[in-house]
């Protein structure tokens, strides 16, 4: 074979190489656990569609990877159970990134951060303090973060536990409670703003003790998955520079539900934690 030969040779492998397909980047397809009942974040349409903040994040997200993305609709303390045993591959679903959950998971950058308030009927004189709270009737979502901010904080209080954040409101406005905690985004739009909440408003001051709320809501993801958290990191990063994220805030909010504070650094903690203690918002 003379050199002029072998030379056409090598550079049609050359162009043909360059041509081909690359089989590696294939479309990624990623399972995305979301709740579906905790509006204006998620929830479930009559018609039986999945809409929302985190949902149109999520899918946002998704559209910026290129990935293929399908919605898994979870109870919220299942989504971490699910994640580990690998039916999910990452969590949408306003998942406060605390200490503690961090031993069992892996967060992305937040996505947004909200305050935690007290709500009861106006005109209500409440003193939010653990003597002022003595004995009065305060209702929660069961192993919420706002279950174990009351329960540290206001110990003298009778909390009453809900499973369904709908079922405190219920008793709030039957007057079985005398006050709720809760996110207070949740709160505006899935109580004060509905003809339920008719009468009630914010109490006191927004509480957003990292002890206890965390450092926003980010992605969940399983121990380890660098490569994927990196990759929607980049995605959160885009959207809010290309401006997505703000449309999407825009249909769902007035203010800048980001929030104001740089990004966060959140200690690795790598120690074990039992999937029963990381419920929850």
């Amino acid at each position: 074979m003379t050199a002029g030969i072998k030379a056409l040779i090598l550079a049609a492998v050359a162009c043909l190489m360059t041509a081909a397909p690359d089989v590696g980047a294939q479309t990624k397809k990623l399972k995305l656990g979301v709740e579906g009942a905790y509006p204006p974040f998620s929830q479930m349409e009559p018609s039986g569609k999945l809409t929302g903040f985190d949902i149109d994040i999520a899918n946002a997200l998704c559209a910026q990877l290129k990935a293929e993305c399908t919605m898994v609709q979870l109870s919220f303390d299942g989504m971490i159970p699910a994640l580990q045993s690998r039916k999910i591959d990452a969590v949408v679903a306003s998942m406060s990134i605390t200490d503690e959950r961090r031993k069992a998971v892996d967060f992305t950058d937040k996505y947004y951060k909200t305050p935690a308030r007290f709500v009861v009927k106006n005109g209500v004189k409440l003193e939010l303090s653990p003597a002022g709270l003595k004995g009065k009737r305060v209702g929660v979502q069961r192993s919420t973060t706002h279950d174990r901010f009351v329960g540290d904080s206001f110990k003298s209080a009778d909390i009453v536990r809900y499973t369904k954040q709908s079922e405190v409101f219920l008793d709030l406005a039957s007057g079985r409670v005398d006050a709720a905690v809760l996110d207070a985004v949740a709160a505006e739009a899935g109580f004060l703003k509905t003809p339920q909440g008719k009468g009630f408003g914010f109490v006191g001051p927004e509480y957003e003790d990292p002890k206890y709320f965390g450092f926003g809501a980010g992605i969940a993801l399983r121990k380890g998955d660098n490569a994927l958290r990196e990759d929607f990191n980049r995605a959160i990063a885009a959207i809010r520079a290309n401006g997505v994220y703000k449309k999407i805030q825009d249909v769902y909010f007035d203010f800048d539900v980001y929030g104001i504070d740089p990004k966060a650094a959140v200690p690795v903690v790598p120690a074990a934690a039992p999937v029963s203690a990381l419920v929850k918002k």
